[in-house]
């Protein structure tokens, strides 16, 4: 039974991950700034800006996820991340544990087409570059051999459970739980790629169990072709027995909230993920682990009725 650490234990992957680690029988020890107690396994509490408290943290791992938060602020990035991605770096160097870094997809920035492994970084906002810098440090370690290393990659996310970090659950299943209109950002009629997150924990765990996973890049599990917003929302109103009209926020509107909400202030650098196609492909990984991705259809049901079943 070998010990796997989630370092950012509170938040919505390491929520998915945890069940598929217990299911599997592992040990886990979740590591947070303030970690929920959870019956069978460890805590311990973290700031991963100290290094001495993330070298504490990790010691004794076989597998460390690094699925660590923080606020989404270009100028706090820029700051914080280069020393997070270099603590949990040498920590688990020194710990001699594997490390598996969930990553998004910033650093890509536009791209027209599929954004495969291979895919250029060409970030076209601070906080891509941001992103760019630490997988190019993560990079660096893993092809001197210094580290075992994985990046595992994922876009924007829904699924049961998820609510208030997943555009498509604020603006979809929560609205139509409220009986109101679904809403979407910029542009309903172009493609959108999401990872449904039960399956991105499972291809988590999967990478973990995996050899001659490390020393690559991987994207997380989703469907190909990506829906429009607009087929997402009729998916989503027939399962909440909801109106499928939507409501498209145009750009102007959303740089108005920005003034009063700083968090959709930081997501207009981001805009482009959802005024242009946005195809995420993870062929590489059904390729070689034979594995197929939750259809749209079955993880909206499912997110539909856990959103139902809420009070």
């Amino acid at each position: 039974m070998a010990l796997h650490t989630l370092l950012g234990a509170n938040g919505t992957i390491a929520s998915a991950l945890l069940p598929v680690l217990q299911a599997e029988g592992q040990q886990v020890r979740l590591v947070s700034r303030n970690p929920k107690p959870v019956p069978g396994t460890e805590s311990i509490a973290a700031d991963v800006l100290d290094y001495e408290q993330v070298l504490h943290a990790v010691k004794g791992s076989d597998i460390v996820y690094m699925l660590v938060g923080i606020q989404y602020n270009a100028s706090v990035w820029e700051r914080d991340w280069p020393v997070i991605m270099r603590n949990v770096i040498n920590a688990c160097k020194a710990a001699n544990a594997r490390l598996i870094f969930f990553d998004n997809a910033y650093m890509y920035g536009k791209v027209d087409g599929d954004i495969t492994e291979t895919t250029p970084y060409r970030p076209v906002s601070r906080k891509g570059k941001v992103r760019a810098g630490v997988a190019q440090m993560l990079e660096a370690e893993m092809r001197s051999g210094a580290l075992k290393g994985i990046i595992a990659r994922a876009v924007d996310f829904y699924g049961p459970g998820v609510t208030d970090k997943s555009a498509a659950g604020v603006l979809v299943f929560a609205n139509m739980k409220k009986g109101k209109k679904a809403q979407w950002f910029l542009n309903a009629d172009v493609p959108r790629s999401y990872n449904y997150t039960p399956d991105a924990a499972r291809a988590l765990y999967m990478l973990s169990q995996s050899e001659d996973a490390f020393g690559q890049i991987w994207h997380l599990p989703c469907v190909s072709p990506a829906l429009t917003g607009r087929q997402f929302i009729q998916l989503a109103a027939k399962e909440m027995g909801a109106t499928n009209s939507v409501t498209v926020l145009p750009k102007w509107l959303l740089k108005v909230i920005g003034w009063f909400n700083p968090f959709m202030r930081e997501m207009q650098e981001m805009q482009y993920q959802d005024a242009f196609p946005f195809r995420f492909s993870s062929s590489k990984f059904e390729k070689h682990f034979h594995f197929t991705p939750t259809s749209y259809e079955a993880g909206v049901k499912a997110t539909a009725q856990w959103y139902l079943a809420q009070p």
